[in-house]
């Protein structure tokens, strides 16, 4: 397994590097923004420790660029700073998870581990479903000439569905692959959610596309 990591602060990068490599995985590292975009564009890693604050382009800009490029790479961003508006704007911006530091190489560890056991998924510049198209890079939704504006987890939880087409998601693969690792709410938020895609994907066009599986969890028909 092959991880990049992306810190400036040189003692930082060291300790995280001897502590994935003692992990057993071969790690690269990139101390900069441009650095860290060409690595992700030229090598397959399967994941990425990403620090928020380094040279320009900052991490947040590495993930829409990257994006953009249709690299889904796993990304771990790391902040200094706990802001839950800084979360969400590293999660909008592709991040896979986010971490705060100072933080427990345990637990960074750990969320690496999660983040490497996903199943990989190809992850085309757009996602079909009849005439219902998400785009990941533009963070844009539409039905038809429609577009639909989603919030953040909603669009992350239509995403999934799209990405899965036609298969039966549990509630707690939504949860794991949605919501943050750190989550650890009740299930019934993947059904508030459900309802709130139904209410502005499916129902103002008279579709069905995101159905109940009972007992089971969701399933987003491809052709509905």
């Amino acid at each position: 397994m092959r991880v990049l990591v992306v810190e400036d602060d040189p003692a930082m990068a060291a300790m995280l590097e001897r502590s994935l490599q003692r992990a057993g995985y071969a790690v690269d590292s990139a101390g900069t923004g441009t650095d860290a975009v060409w690595a992700i564009t030229e090598t397959d890693f399967d994941a990425v420790v990403l620090d928020a604050m380094i040279p320009a382009p900052d991490g947040f800009d590495v993930c829409r660029q990257i994006r953009a490029k249709g690299r889904w790479v796993p990304v771990l961003m790391l902040t200094a700073r706990d802001d839950v508006r800084d979360k969400v704007r590293g999660l909008d911006a592709g991040a896979d998870d986010y971490l705060t530091k100072p933080f427990a190489l345990d637990e960074l560890l750990a969320r690496v581990r999660a983040l490497i056991r996903r199943e990989p998924a190809q992850r085309p510049t757009e996602l079909r479903a009849g005439d219902l198209v998400l785009d990941p890079a533009s963070r844009t939704v539409r039905r038809g000439d429609t577009r639909i504006p989603l919030s953040a987890k909603e669009f992350a939880l239509l995403q999934e569905l799209m990405r899965r087409a036609g298969e039966t998601l549990t509630r707690t693969y939504l949860i794991e692959h949605v919501w943050d690792f750190a989550y650890d709410g009740g299930s019934n938020v993947v059904d508030v959610y459900v309802r709130y895609l139904r209410d502005k994907v499916d129902r103002p066009f008279g579709r069905d596309t995101i159905r109940t599986v009972r007992g089971a969890g969701y399933r987003l028909e491809p052709d509905a």
